[in-house]
């Protein structure tokens, strides 16, 4: 099928494997929240006080009084997160770097299309799929909002953590299309990618457990995303800033690199 549409194209392309990981992410988030009411009871918060604070922490678990800090910590601050970075990752990979390396990516290049419009079309893809993945679990959530008594949470609580969970999405997404971009090698890629990611959570929830290390949870797209707990306070305009800002730069750069030097072949 010749290259007609990059765009169009990549979302074709891509249709079973954006279907599983939209049952993934909305199954996994509705389950552990239809949790809550188990959470809310006298012995599990017990149980859970007997916990070192450290390892609560450490994992995102500093709330589990209330249904928005159980979602904060259980759903978005972990589980969620997790599933939509290792998808943003392996899809940023694939934009560039997996075709270069499979050998295909210079007869993609030889249709009448350039390098930047290649790149651009098949990162808006990736940003649209991303968003359904968002709005399935938005309306999941909606769905179960009443019978996991999660009814303290408003529907702007909800429209701002997924709209967030999107820009976070797409930062991991524009690291690895750089990164792809910029070096044409599948596997630093990944391993880079997925590098930066550990090393982003430990700094928004390990790390600054250290005596003078706080300030590394600044520098971390976790607390980009889920800081100053937009369940509960609505859209938190600093973290869009940033997460928006970094991620197109990124993306501006892969691009230009990938522009500018050779595709191997």
């Amino acid at each position: 099928m010749l290259l007609r549409n990059v765009f169009t194209k990549a979302i074709w392309d891509g249709r079973r494997s954006l279907l599983g990981w939209t049952l993934a992410v909305a199954v996994v988030g509705a389950m552990y929240a239809s949790f809550w009411p188990s959470v809310d009871t006298p012995q599990m918060q017990d149980a859970l006080a007997s916990y070192p604070e450290g390892m609560l922490e450490a994992f995102n678990y500093n709330d589990l009084t209330s249904a928005a800090g159980y979602l904060g910590s259980s759903v978005y601050g972990l589980l969620v997160p997790l599933l939509v970075a290792v998808f943003a990752i392996g899809v940023g990979t694939r934009m560039v770097a997996g075709d270069e390396e499979a050998g295909t990516l210079d007869l993609l290049l030889a249709h009448p299309v350039s390098r930047v419009k290649l790149a651009l079309e098949r990162f808006g893809a990736f940003a649209l799929a991303l968003t359904g993945v968002a709005a399935v679990l938005w309306l999941a959530m909606l769905a179960i909002s009443g019978p996991a008594k999660l009814d303290d949470i408003s529907v702007t609580g909800f429209t701002a953590i997924h709209a967030q969970l999107v820009l976070f999405g797409l930062w991991f997404g524009a690291l690895a299309f750089a990164i792809g971009a910029a070096t044409g090698r599948k596997a630093l890629t990944l391993g880079t990618s997925a590098g930066v990611a550990v090393l982003a959570y430990l700094a928004n929830s390990v790390i600054p457990m250290v005596d003078g290390l706080e300030w590394t949870k600044n520098l971390s797209p976790f607390h980009w995303y889920l800081g100053g707990e937009p369940l509960e306070n609505g859209f938190q305009w600093d973290g869009v800033g940033l997460l928006a800002a970094t991620a197109a730069v990124l993306v501006a750069a892969g691009a230009w690199r990938f522009t500018h030097r050779d595709v191997s072949v």
